[in-house]
């Protein structure tokens, strides 16, 4: 049953859907494929890096640090009690290195061959939430119950990825962890009995390693005799795993200071520590493509997770198989004879849909738009005749829920990255 909002608002985020299944999933992708609604599975450039579809990394032509970081605004609205919060969080949202092994190499620039590798960290998901429920007993005495959450996984790896002309596979193994915190408090108002406060708390830690692949393949389009611009097919996946987690569990009486708010432990009623077990998280397959003619591309992506597998110590939750399509676009105008600098910044923008994963609430359907930009970092420098940096931005505004659920969450992020690709990490010339 989801609970009522609490009454004050926190600076840290809070999301009770948070509490179900491993919490909130953190949007995928760098900020260039979230400025053009996610998409990816057909994305290919020499120097964006693109870990959700590791075959991309076979297209890098340049050495690129690549950081990503977001702040996140949440309203969230309740109907029943009626209540709005609103909470703030800002992270990281990945840091990645990827570099070209076959880069000048003539051979490979005959064949049309590439071969890149990255490596990368990123959060998949965030637990965040505290909800306090106010109850009366028999119409003796009234009730208090906190519950608290919070925590997340993360995911560690290293990728690589080859082009063979027109075939690009590639794959990437990394080490995920987290873990999942959650505590139940119990709090008297004694009216008439004298009860002790009580508190449950459980602690899950969780890691494995993972693996997950794709493939891309280009087709050139043509336009009477002439190329007119690249469809590029794409599919990426992950098989469904089970991860190796250890469990604390403490039952505890405490005492409460309303004065300092602080809780001071009285006795343990139970404590159980390092209990194995497994947490099995789903299979994940999307396929999309983009066409990419130059001034303008776009693609379309539709990926499907079957969440009706998940488990937690061997315990279902409520989440259920979902699906996303994800629809973008970008703008380059630079021509030959562009001389201003918004000649030469990218346009993005794009949407996506689809059922959430969690169903706590009902069915939680989601819908969010995006806009962003890429823009170039001109820094000149007498070594370089082109350079590659840039700084991505991006804004999505989304939603998650409607008038059949009791909690419905407006979600904004702006997004801000930088893709450094050139004095840092290129030869020098020296005359």
């Amino acid at each position: 049953m989801l609970l009522a909002l609490p009454v004050i608002s926190l600076a840290q985020e809070n999301s009770p859907y948070s509490r179900y299944g491993i919490g909130n999933l953190v949007l995928p992708g760098n900020i260039v494929n979230r400025g053009m609604g996610g998409i990816s599975s057909g994305y290919a450039e020499s120097a964006t890096i693109n870990y959700i579809n590791p075959a991309s990394y076979g297209r890098l032509s340049y050495t690129t640090l690549d950081l990503g970081a977001q702040v996140d605004t949440r309203i969230l609205k309740s109907t029943n009690p009626a209540g709005k919060l609103t909470t703030n969080n800002a992270t990281i949202s990945y840091l990645q290195l990827g570099f070209p092994l076959l880069n000048g190499n003539k051979k490979a620039i005959q064949k049309n061959m590439g071969w890149g590798v990255n490596l990368g960290l990123r959060p998949i998901s965030k637990i965040n939430y505290k909800i306090e429920k106010d109850s009366r007993l028999s119409n003796i005495d009234s009730l208090a119950t906190l519950y608290e959450g919070s925590g997340g996984i993360n995911e560690v790896f290293v990728g690589t990825g080859v082009q063979l002309k027109k075939f690009s596979f590639g794959f990437n193994v990394g080490y995920l962890f987290g873990n999942k915190s959650y505590s139940t408090r119990l709090v008297f108002i004694n009216d008439t009995v004298n009860y002790l406060k009580s508190n449950s708390t459980t602690k899950t830690s969780i890691g494995g390693l993972s693996l997950n692949g794709g493939f891309q393949y280009a087709i050139q389009l043509k336009n009477r005799d002439s190329a007119s611009g690249i469809l590029r097919i794409g599919a990426y996946g992950s098989l469904q795993k089970k991860y190796n987690a250890s469990q604390d569990v403490l039952r505890e009486t405490f005492s409460f200071n309303p004065i300092t708010g602080s809780t001071d432990p009285l006795d343990s009623v139970f404590e159980k520590n390092g209990q194995k077990g497994n947490v099995e998280l789903p299979a994940t397959y999307g396929i999309g493509f983009t066409v990419d003619k130059g001034h303008w591309l776009y693609g379309v992506d539709f990926e499907i997770s079957n969440w009706d597998n998940y488990r937690f110590y061997g315990q279902k939750d409520l989440v259920k198989n979902n699906w996303t399509v994800k629809a973008g676009f970008q703008y380059f105008p630079a021509r030959n004879n562009s001389r201003k600098y918004t000649q030469f910044i990218k346009y993005r923008a794009g949407f996506f849909f689809g059922p959430d994963y969690i169903v706590a609430d009902k069915k939680l359907p989601q819908f969010g738009v995006s806009v962003g930009a890429g823009l170039p970092l001109k820094l000149r420098h007498a070594f370089y005749e082109t350079q590659r940096s840039v700084m991505n931005v991006a804004f999505e505004y989304g939603n998650r829920g409607n008038k059949n659920n009791n909690i419905r969450e407006n979600i904004a992020h702006i997004s801000l990255g930088f893709s450094l690709s050139d004095i840092w990490f290129r030869r020098y010339k020296y005359q």
